[in-house]
């Protein structure tokens, strides 16, 4: 008989325990929306153009005082807390000038992939602009998600690079980046030398 009571309040507890299973939540993912691009042509007197999205609202040039002719451009995006960095370097007919800005633009990408999950490079070529270059994007909690470099292999060098103001954290800064690599796009995609 005591077996049988005790049978009966287990199994009774069994029942009403089953009866509000908690099951797991699903995975939320925040959604970001920015408002739609808009273009405008740049030119402020440097040996270039190309366009920059309205939503950068800063903009500021800044020269490199240890090698003539060149100057760095940043483009600053406040709502997105974030900065394409660009710098120009002139290269002067100099094929051994042109091997060192090169070999510096691909070096600085590769040093990302101590925090980089990969680097994806996409080639580019304009041959009726004679504009050249390759575009990284950097997967990861690297310091710098996109990065990309263009040069008529003559004359003008330009490299660039995107930051944010926060640590690293590729999920957080995901939506932000991919905004911001369609800019770095334009840049590339609208650079005309002087």
């Amino acid at each position: 008989m005591k077996f049988k009571s005790l049978s009966i309040i287990f199994l009774t507890l069994l029942l009403t325990a089953c009866g509000n299973d908690t099951m797991p939540k699903p995975a939320a993912h925040l959604r970001l929306e920015y408002p739609k691009a808009e273009y405008k042509k740049m030119e402020a007197g440097f040996p270039f153009t190309f366009e920059k999205n309205e939503l950068a609202t800063q903009f500021k040039a800044r020269s490199i005082s240890n090698d003539s002719g060149s100057y760095g451009i940043d483009i600053k995006y406040p709502s997105l807390k974030g900065t394409i960095y660009l710098t120009y370097k002139p290269i002067n007919n100099s094929k051994e000038r042109l091997t060192t800005l090169l070999r510096d633009a691909q070096g600085f990408t590769q040093e990302h992939t101590v925090k980089a999950d990969a680097i994806v490079e996409q080639l580019y070529a304009n041959k009726d602009r004679s504009v050249y270059g390759m575009f990284y994007e950097v997967g990861g909690n690297a310091a710098s998600q996109s990065q990309f470099y263009v040069t008529d292999s003559i004359n003008h060098f330009l490299t660039g690079s995107l930051y944010f103001y926060a640590k690293p954290n590729f999920d957080s800064i995901l939506p932000a980046a991919k905004y911001l690599q369609k800019d770095i796009q334009q840049i590339m995609e609208t650079i005309t030398w002087k």
